[in-house]
């Protein structure tokens, strides 16, 4: 009788891929060998979980064998790798391969033509993508003179996601008249350089234009106004309203409602074509002017409404 003996899986590192370096558009292929008994089973996965791309068309997951093939990678292809073994028997195992694709530096540049006022501060911004990572800095464009930190001047390079990225600014104080040029923004890796070009120009400061005014009539005011609006037979659109020094409207403004009621009773048996000036009380004032043509026809109708009234 014959006794099968379980072994749990191992990686060989020496039959194994180490940590690569390749250029942007190379193929890579890394190796994973295992031992164990039952014999162990690779997989493999990238270990921030995104696809395992194997060429321009095709992309998965996990991939299953010793080896994995990618073809042409690109730098969205950099990252860890893991391969892992497992056989049945505990504990699976893996091991992490680390792939670096360089490629020279690229700009990105969101704004090539900045204004802005004297006195202003401007901030001027450019994005690089370099791997190995890039020595960022910045010129003036008419002299190529490199721009150091200082009073006048603050530079910051940030790292960004992935970290093949960053992200450059100059910023400028209190801006004079010699601010006004041409500046580089300059990344410069093993693999090349490049450079772009941003021009700062003088604007004007902007202007801050007040607000226009407004005056409400209150409610009761607006009311006695629709009243009167609707009492008189012409065009009511053609009304015109202006309101003073408006107060709010008390127990007394009941009388006040009933006199001008009382004035629309007598001026509709009046004669249209004639101008009528409706003597004021102590607490309102209603004047209304009525032009007529030749035929009799009112073709102009201004209705100017002055309503006070005082609360004592």
């Amino acid at each position: 009788m014959t006794s099968c003996m379980m072994v749990p899986p191992n990686i060989d590192d020496s039959q194994s891929s180490s940590d690569a370096i390749v250029r942007e558009n190379a193929n890579v292929t890394l190796t994973c060998k295992a031992t164990g008994s039952p014999t162990p089973s690779i997989r493999w996965k990238r270990d921030d979980n995104e696809k395992i791309v194997i060429n321009k068309t095709f992309e998965v997951m996990e991939w299953e064998g010793d080896t994995l093939e990618m073809v042409r990678i690109s730098r969205l292809g950099m990252g860890a790798y893991l391969c892992i073994a497992s056989n049945g028997v505990p504990p699976a195992v893996s091991k992490q391969i680390k792939v670096s694709v360089d490629f020279s530096p690229m700009l990105s540049i969101p704004h090539q033509l900045v204004g802005a006022p004297l006195g202003y501060t401007v901030t001027l911004e450019c994005y690089t993508e370099a791997h190995p990572t890039s020595l960022n800095y910045w010129t003036r464009g008419d002299d190529g003179r490199m721009i150091h930190e200082s009073k006048k001047y603050k530079i910051t390079s940030v790292a960004e996601k992935p970290a093949y990225k960053t992200h450059m600014t100059l910023t400028i104080f209190d801006l004079e008249p010699a601010d006004y040029a041409s500046y580089k923004c300059v990344a410069k890796n093993p693999r090349g350089e490049t450079d772009g070009s941003i021009r700062l120009y003088m604007s004007t400061p902007p202007s801050t234009i007040p607000s226009p005014t407004t005056t409400e009539l209150s409610r009761k005011a607006w009311d006695v106004l629709t009243e009167i609006n609707n009492s008189i037979d012409g065009n009511p659109s053609s009304l015109t309203f202006q309101n003073g020094k408006g107060s709010k409207i008390g127990s007394k403004s009941q009388s006040n409602l009933n006199e001008i009621d009382k004035s629309e009773q007598k001026s509709s048996d009046l004669d249209r074509k004639s101008s009528y000036n409706w003597p004021p009380d102590h607490d309102a004032a209603v004047t209304l002017a009525i032009t007529t043509t030749t035929t009799g026809t009112i073709t102009i109708l201004t209705l100017s409404v002055i309503a006070m009234w005082i609360i004592r």
